[in-house]
């Protein structure tokens, strides 16, 4: 006969050694995962600290102000991380943002980026259909907003019966980007921003500086008309009138100033 005593005592010993060791592997499984997770909880700390964006550069921002921009770049999850913002934009900058061509973020140091903005080249603005259509100097409609840009001149004067974006502004007088884009330069030079650029019907030109005008007429002698015009405005500060210019030849003639009534 078998002694089942015998043999159920080893089955019962059998099993619980079977579960010890069971008991251990997975202590050690969980063991390593608990060790794998700190590990990872700990470079992700590290990574969070460390590359903490604690200085941020702006350049080349006139639209939009350094805030805006600063926001558009690191706003959402991770925004102030230079490591994830250093995989985001790498090898491609920032796109589809009105007047903005392009925006190219530098990692300069770990808490330290650069925001390099390049702005789309506008000359002017017309009204149309209750929105500010932007173009740029070869007339190109580049941007439609409902918001008005400081530093970017109305043009009026000019006639059309239709704005398409991405298009050129269907006027009959070409000529008349090139004489926008010689009078923003011009006036740029000499530190001077009109509010409005009026064409009368011969093609003639009127600068608005607030309550103040300035009528330059024709495109001769043009530098000088805007160089005298500089040294005149501060004296109308205060006035609503214009300055006539139309036959200023840089000479030294004077300029005449009349007072609306």
């Amino acid at each position: 006969m078998y002694d089942t005593r015998g043999l159920s005592a080893k089955g019962k010993n059998g099993l619980e050694s079977l579960k010890r060791r069971s008991s251990r592997r997975r202590l050690i499984i969980l063991s390593i995962f608990a060790g794998t997770a700190a590990v990872f909880a700990a470079a992700f700390l590290f990574i969070l600290q460390y590359f903490h964006v604690e200085n941020i550069y702006v350049e080349g921002n006139l639209h939009y102000t350094s805030d805006e921009i600063i926001e558009m770049v690191t706003g959402g999850r991770f925004g102030d991380n230079s490591l994830y913002l250093s995989l985001k934009y790498r090898d491609k900058g920032i796109q589809d943002i009105p007047f903005i061509q392009t925006m190219d973020v530098d990692v300069l140091s770990p808490d330290t980026i650069r925001i390099i903005v390049y702005e789309k080249s506008i000359a002017g603005y017309v009204e149309y259909l209750d929105r500010y259509m932007y173009f740029d100097r070869d007339g190109i409609v580049v941007e439609a907003s409902a918001t008005k840009t400081d530093g970017i001149p109305e043009i009026t004067g000019i006639d059309f019966n239709q704005v398409v974006l991405y298009e050129a502004l269907p006027v009959e007088n070409q000529d008349v980007f090139r004489e926008i884009l010689s009078i923003t330069q011009i006036l740029s030079k000499y530190g001077l921003s009109a509010d409005k650029i009026y064409f009368d019907d011969a093609g003639e030109m009127t600068l608005y500086f607030g309550d103040v005008r300035a009528r330059l007429g024709s495109e001769e002698n043009m530098e000088e008309k805007v160089g005298r015009l500089q040294q005149l405005l501060p004296s109308a500060e205060g006035k609503k009138g214009v300055f006539r210019l139309e036959n200023y030849s840089g000479s030294g003639e004077n300029v005449s100033f009349e007072l609306d009534d």
